[in-house]
């Protein structure tokens, strides 16, 4: 008597053939495969990113969610940003404007601040371009790329300065909102066949904006300031529209440039005309518009060079290009170099002012110390690099506000300025090291305390 094949109960019904029992004398039943996924992502990638995200800290986005509280849950919230970018069913949320002030004190900028989530994606796909895209960027573009720094653009602009008499100082009007989408995602696609950061950079540019008062612009142009994978993107824009244009069309006008911040150099007033109306042409046709206040012809005037023009300075990433009296080897003459610009100085003045140090009587000098001296060693270390000297003014007015602090903390110092300047040198003597304008400047004379 051969065996009977048993079965199970299943709604009161027997089943016969339970998955894996094939029946006699049938072909064996295919199992079913697992999901695939629409794309795929390295785990260490979306987890490399992370680590750059937690290390850059920032604010939140519209989600409210912090480093630290994405943290909390770090591996199911990375784990669930994975899966869903590796389906396909990822979407990022609004950025969230955010208005800050402009480098160097000139005016206002929008951010465009992403989720924290977001900014792993963006983090994950910047990481994967920037391997390809950075060997093939221009040697003089120097903005957000790996070994390179505003130092090295103004070190290079300095010198073709002393070699060509004229510049051309670019002004790209609201770059940052103006890039076309279609050109964008045409460049990138020349680039990469990963199929999900094509899909992604797509939906971040058009992700709306969340203004203060809750309100969603759509964008329809431009890669909003303040996320991770904006500059990649401006970079690889200008790339096409600009850089290799000017090798090709005007290799004898060398150029830095620094994100959209350019300066270009040109032998003559008449060639520094020419690239300007061509290039008013080029970027018009790559939906971008040079401003045309601030794009000028600026002479190098100096020692050698005693002509005269409308325009003979220029600023450049905080720094202003001008005749500069400069000791040499034969004693003082007139170079055109660059120094901390007025409007960056202006800046920084304010921001001492902001400290209200005077209104802070209850801290002792040790304290205000820790709290400034990151910021002002900031100031120093940028803006110290050329004519140093530029920074004794700054020294100087942040000595002032400490003596104001000074009086109004210690009685007998109250409206007696001289007395509390006397103090200050005291402690500067015994301490050089406190502060750090105290110690990176040399000493630099004082004034009386008055409205600064």
């Amino acid at each position: 008597m051969g065996l009977e094949r048993r079965g199970r109960a299943v709604h009161g019904q027997l089943e016969v053939n339970p998955v894996g029992v094939d029946p006699v004398g049938e072909e064996p039943r295919v199992r079913p495969e697992p999901k695939v996924k629409s794309f795929e992502i390295d785990k260490r990638l979306v987890y490399g990113a992370w680590e750059k995200v937690r290390a850059n800290r920032g604010a939140p986005g519209v989600d409210a969610v912090s480093i630290e509280r994405f943290a909390a849950a770090e591996r199911d919230n990375l784990y669930k940003l994975w899966n869903r970018m590796s389906s396909g069913s990822y979407f990022p949320g609004p950025v969230r404007a955010v208005e800050i002030p402009k480098d160097h004190g000139a005016g206002v900028r929008v951010l465009g601040v992403p989720n924290t989530a977001d900014r792993i994606a963006q983090t994950a796909a910047a990481m994967l371009l920037e391997a390809t895209l950075e060997p093939i960027f221009h040697r003089d573009s120097y903005g957000y790329r790996p070994g390179r720094s505003a130092h090295d653009a103004l070190a290079v602009a300095r010198r073709r300065c002393w070699r060509q008499d004229w510049v051309l100082d670019i002004d790209v009007r609201a770059f940052f909102d103006s890039v076309p989408h279609d050109l964008l995602l045409k460049a990138v696609a020349h680039h990469t066949d990963e199929r999900w950061v094509l899909l992604y950079i797509e939906r971040w540019l058009k992700a709306p904006m969340q203004m203060a008062d809750g309100t969603l612009v759509a964008r329809e142009k431009g890669t909003p300031q303040g996320s991770p994978i904006s500059p990649l993107l401006a970079n690889l824009f200008m790339h096409y529209a600009f850089d290799r244009w000017m090798d090709r069309e005007y290799p004898g006008c060398p150029f830095e440039r620094y994100a959209d911040d350019v300066v270009a150099h040109c032998d003559t007033e008449e060639q520094a005309r020419q690239l300007q109306a061509a290039l008013t042409e080029r970027l018009g046709s790559m939906g971008l518009e040079l401003h045309p206040a601030k794009t000028k012809i600026v002479y190098c005037q100096d020692a050698n060079r005693r002509g005269e023009a409308e325009h003979t300075s220029f600023d450049f990433l905080g720094y202003t290009f001008q005749g500069r009296l400069v000791r040499g080897r034969r004693g003082f003459f007139v170079s055109f170099a660059p120094a901390m610009s007025t409007t960056a100085k202006k800046a920084k003045g304010r921001q001492i002012r902001a400290w209200h140090l005077n209104r802070r009587s209850g801290s002792d000098l040790s304290g205000l110390a820790q709290e400034i001296n990151p910021q002002v060693r900031g100031w120093i270390n940028y803006y110290g690099a050329f004519y140093r000297s530029m920074l004794y003014s700054l020294a100087a007015r942040i000595d002032e506000h400490l003596v104001r602090w000074a009086m109004q903390k210690f009685k007998r110092l109250r409206g007696r300025p001289t007395r509390a300047w006397r103090w200050l040198d005291t402690v500067r003597r015994h301490q050089p090291t406190l502060l750090a304008h105290w110690h990176l400047l040399p000493s630099t004379p004082r004034r009386t305390v008055g409205a600064v």
